[in-house]
């Protein structure tokens, strides 16, 4: 029997095997990159750095899918995209850590936020009310429910009008104070 193809065979997966990053060496690397990005020495947001890091969250997602990292990366990518004003990117991430993994932690933030991106983003006031109203429905007892409620109640206002109407009320509750004495 010749040994030479089953030996050639062999060679290349172990080859291709090796050409292929670890979870370790692809875990230090997103370290590594999110410590530069977010040092306290840093002097500024560096738009490159921060693509560069989505890229390494992005290749790391797709070949660890089951990995107990994977969400808490799903976040943080979404997190970028949000805070560099990519909406359509941040709400993929958002959608795939709430419906790939409904019991992480995080993922009821991530409707959350998902609403946020759609009205501060995207300024979609209609798919942000989606949102939050089903965030609200959803999670009712969240700590950022509040928050959703009050969303709801102001989408597409100016922060003049919301001081408009803070002041309005204000001025209602204090009339009403004083003509119960």
């Amino acid at each position: 029997m010749n040994m030479k193809p089953v030996f050639i065979l062999s060679l290349l997966v172990l080859a291709l095997a090796s050409c292929q990053p670890s979870r370790e060496k692809q875990e230090k690397k997103i370290t590594a990159m999110e410590n530069r990005l977010f040092s306290p020495t840093s002097t500024g947001f560096d738009k490159a750095s921060a693509d560069s890091l989505m890229r390494l969250y992005e290749d790391f997602i797709e070949k660890f899918p089951k990995d107990s990292l994977t969400p808490k990366y799903l976040f943080k990518a979404a997190g970028i995209a949000m805070n560099m004003g990519e909406g359509e990117t941040a709400i993929k991430y958002f959608d795939k850590l709430y419906t790939e993994y409904p019991g992480d932690p995080k993922a009821p933030f991530c409707l959350f936020f998902k609403g946020y991106v759609q009205e501060n983003v995207l300024h979609d006031y209609g798919l942000a009310r989606g949102s939050y109203e089903m965030f609200l429905k959803k999670y009712p007892t969240n700590e950022f429910a509040d928050d959703a409620q009050a969303a709801i109640e102001n989408l597409g206002k100016s922060p003049e009008q919301m001081v408009k109407e803070f002041e309005a009320k204000q001025k209602a509750d204090s009339a009403a104070v004083a003509s119960k004495h």
